[in-house]
């Protein structure tokens, strides 16, 4: 194979650059640090106090991030699925559902 061919998904992180890694972590901390201080305002607002409050801390940060983590990709999928079932790629064809 070519070595010029090679895509960022070939390569994974390796190959892509720096600045764009930075950003992406910076990004991904700032998403997680918005979500475990806003489910630590409701625990605090719900009236948990002491070590129950970073029990509910962790238990609500980890399960929104991986339902977030579900969702997502699940969402882009049904999305594609149905832009696929009712669009089609030709132009004399009719999309299923319309006949």
């Amino acid at each position: 194979m070519d070595p010029r061919l090679k895509t960022y998904q070939q390569e994974g992180v390796k190959g892509m650059p720096d600045k764009m890694k930075k950003i992406l972590i910076t990004l991904s901390l700032v998403f997680v640090l918005c979500v475990s201080f806003t489910s630590l305002g409701i625990a605090y607002a719900g009236g948990i106090r002491g070590a129950g409050l970073l029990g509910v801390w962790f238990f609500l940060t980890f399960g929104i991030v991986v339902v977030l983590a579900q969702l997502i990709p699940a969402g882009i999928l049904l999305a594609s699925f149905a832009g696929a079932t009712f669009n089609s790629l030709r132009r004399g064809e009719m999309p299923v559902g319309t006949a």
